[in-house]
């Protein structure tokens, strides 16, 4: 009986994995050509029915790579390190935007060309290490930070085949560790 138990609780607080994100319109840019410093931009869509938290980000194109987050003090946002992750609600999503969390890039190697692909990798609480190839778009350095999380999208009963994201206006990458449904 408390066998039954434990494997009914355990079956249902089912763990996040690769498969259960989504990344939407992943973008790079830097403040001015060869800046030393830049930030990645996209939306993150949790397809799990538990939480999960973006904890880490790694690439090789700079010698740091971090979380960040804004916060207000005294009526000014300030941008901070995001020392405990950012969180994915679960069915949710998580805006990486200017002026909000967004992945930071410091003591950049190389500089960003527009058109240049970085290779980031995101690591998640439960979902584990999802690698992203990020364009570089300097276009969108002209862009206001958005203020709103857009709508996402279910997957509901829709196949692979039928699904278009680029009606959605925003392109869903695939996680190298096989997000079943989307190219991967």
């Amino acid at each position: 009986m408390i066998r039954a138990a434990l494997a009914a609780l355990l079956l249902s607080a089912a763990p996040a994995f690769a498969q259960d994100i989504g990344i939407h319109d992943p973008y790079a840019i830097t403040p001015v050509p060869g800046a030393p410093t830049g930030g990645a931009y996209m939306l993150i869509h949790n397809h799990a029915s538990t939480p999960d938290r973006l904890v880490k980000a790694r690439s090789p194109v700079a010698e740091h790579v971090m979380l960040h987050t804004h916060v207000e003090e005294d009526g000014v946002m300030r941008m901070r390190p995001a020392e405990d992750g950012l969180e994915l609600p679960a069915g949710g999503v998580l805006l990486l935007g200017r002026g909000r969390g967004h992945v930071m890039f410091m003591g950049i190697t190389d500089p960003f060309e527009d058109g240049d692909i970085i290779p980031l990798t995101l690591v998640f609480e439960h979902a584990g290490e999802i690698e992203v190839e990020v364009p570089v778009d300097l276009s969108r350095l002209t862009e206001d930070p958005a203020t709103e999380i857009p709508e996402p999208h279910t997957h509901g009963a829709e196949t692979p085949e039928s699904h278009d994201h680029e009606a959605h206006g925003a392109e869903e990458m695939p996680a190298s560790r096989g997000h079943e449904g989307h190219g991967g």
